[in-house]
């Protein structure tokens, strides 16, 4: 049985509630008595786990009062190591600033979660990288104007810069929840201008001011409807369902892939695959039909068809020119 195995057991046995004497772990952990004192310091001082010895009761038993804490994974499933290191990584490039006190021991614990079986964070990282693409930097002083604002229930005034069509507006908001959305920071906001729900892209916040006027809330089921019931991150209740056909080489990778919660798919004869999911604004399902070339036809609505034809067309003329 290896440390950590050895670490898991002793939390596991003082985690039933009882006095442990030290007997029963030598038989079940099946190790010297310097080696489980040495254990048992170890998860005192480097893990913080609230372990005392009850002289009445002649064992171990974990402290009430004192502070729990989880110990390290023998190993993480592919979705857990990308959720550390995707953290770690998040809580790196913030800013020291209002956050930092309370992010700080947050990173600590992370990476005593990353040094597993042993081996130093520093050496996870460098064996398991998360590759971040397209990823826009996000001033802190906004990001945490506006997630104070979301936690409080306050409006925040912004300048928002709109990439579309180049214009700058200043902007009253009610924050109602923030989106990591393919390695980018969004605001899902009331936007007292509009009046009416909006995503901000938070790297095109310039500058965000918190007030004191309370924010109006939203209720969830309208903003899942207004905001996540179609594809990607764009906003909009006029659902349409998009039917696109891959060939049967590029339906190998699209067959595994989720575009979306709700889609739907079949593989035809020949191998092809069908895929079908809703969208209510077309410019993100745009980008990436267009990232598949020749591997994939819109089928339906003719909309849609229409414009991933213009575009290719476009292009082609831009490289015959």
């Amino acid at each position: 049985m290896d440390r950590t195995e050895r670490f898991y057991l002793i939390k596991r046995l003082l985690g039933e509630g009882r006095v442990v004497g030290i007997d029963t772990f030598l038989d079940r952990i099946e190790v010297s008595r310097a080696t489980f004192k040495r254990d048992i310091e170890y998860l005192r001082s480097r893990m913080r786990v609230p372990i005392v010895w009850d002289r009445d009761a002649g064992g171990y038993r974990l402290d009430a009062a004192g502070e729990g804490a989880e110990l390290p994974g023998l190993w993480f499933s592919a979705a857990e190591a990308y959720a550390l290191l995707t953290m770690h990584h998040l809580l790196e490039q913030l800013d020291p600033g209002m956050l930092d006190p309370h992010l700080s021991p947050l990173a600590t614990r992370l990476e005593k979660l990353l040094g597993s079986r042993g081996h130093t964070a520093d050496e996870v990282r460098r064996r398991i990288r998360v590759l971040h693409a397209a990823r826009r930097k996000v001033t802190a002083s906004q990001f945490e104007a506006l997630a104070q604002g979301l936690l409080e229930r306050r409006r925040v005034a912004i300048r928002h810069f709109n990439r579309a069509t180049g214009e700058h507006l200043d902007r009253e908001v009610s924050p109602q929840r923030m989106v990591f959305y393919r390695d980018n920071w969004y605001l899902d906001a009331w936007c007292h201008l509009r009046g009416g729900l909006r995503s901000f892209a938070v790297d095109a916040i310039e500058g965000a001011m918190l007030l004191e006027t309370p924010a109006d809330l939203v209720d969830e089921s309208l903003l899942d409807r207004e905001l996540s019931s179609g594809y990607g991150i764009f906003s909009g209740s006029d659902i349409r369902w998009a039917v696109l056909r891959f060939t049967p080489a590029r339906a190998r990778w699209v067959s595994v892939e989720e575009w979306h919660p709700g889609q739907r798919t079949r593989t035809e004869a020949d191998g092809s695959l069908v895929l079908e999911l809703p969208f209510s604004d077309p410019r993100e399902l745009v980008m990436d039909i267009l990232k598949h070339g020749a591997e994939v036809e819109v089928l339906d609505p003719p909309g849609l068809r229409e414009q991933v034809a213009a575009q290719l067309a476009a292009a082609l003329a831009r490289y015959r020119s």
